[in-house]
């Protein structure tokens, strides 16, 4: 039998639809919600695009970077999982909340520094729980081009060993 795995991974561009806060828990934790505006793929018959508002929770390092680089009608990319949770209303007993949340693992800048006006830019990601803001991998320089050509692969080769065939399920080690 196969045993289970589960894959939550999220990945918005969008537009911040407003400043966002920086707060600290009760605890001293920084954390931040934002909400994201994303563009859906497609325009209705009225040439309208339709907008998903998606809600962002950052926390520490994270959070404390998009509340000092970002502001309203900036564009940001966010990567994370999609969360969700539940609560009661207090206000009314029999009323409880569903809400679903993206909490953000990494975030950097989706335009360049010219194009969101001099402010922020360039090519950061801020890790979550980790040291300062590094250099984005895409913003090193392209590897030296080698004279010597690629070697050709063509579709089906299989290499020196080959493929053991398979006959039936009783087979296969898993």
């Amino acid at each position: 039998m196969l045993s289970a795995c589960s894959i939550n991974k999220v990945i918005l561009m969008g537009r911040l639809t407003s400043d966002p806060e920086l707060r600290q828990t009760s605890s001293g934790v920084n954390t931040c919600q934002i909400t994201v505006a994303v563009n859906r793929g497609y325009t209705t018959q009225d040439g309208e695009r339709p907008t998903d508002f998606i809600t962002v929770v950052a926390w520490r390092q994270t959070a404390e970077f998009i509340s000092r680089y970002f502001s309203k009608g900036k564009i940001i990319l966010v990567e994370g999982e999609l969360r969700t949770r539940t609560y009661d209303d207090k206000r009314y007993p029999d009323v409880r909340h569903y809400v679903t949340e993206v909490y953000a693992d990494n975030v950097s800048f989706g335009e360049t520094k010219a194009s969101a006006g001099g402010q922020g830019g360039g090519n950061f990601s801020a890790q979550p729980y980790s040291q300062p803001r590094q250099q984005d991998r895409y913003s090193q320089p392209a590897p030296q081009q080698n004279d010597e050509p690629a070697p050709s692969l063509s579709f089906g080769d299989i290499g020196e060993g080959g493929f053991e065939e398979v006959i039936g399920d009783g087979d296969l080690p898993f």
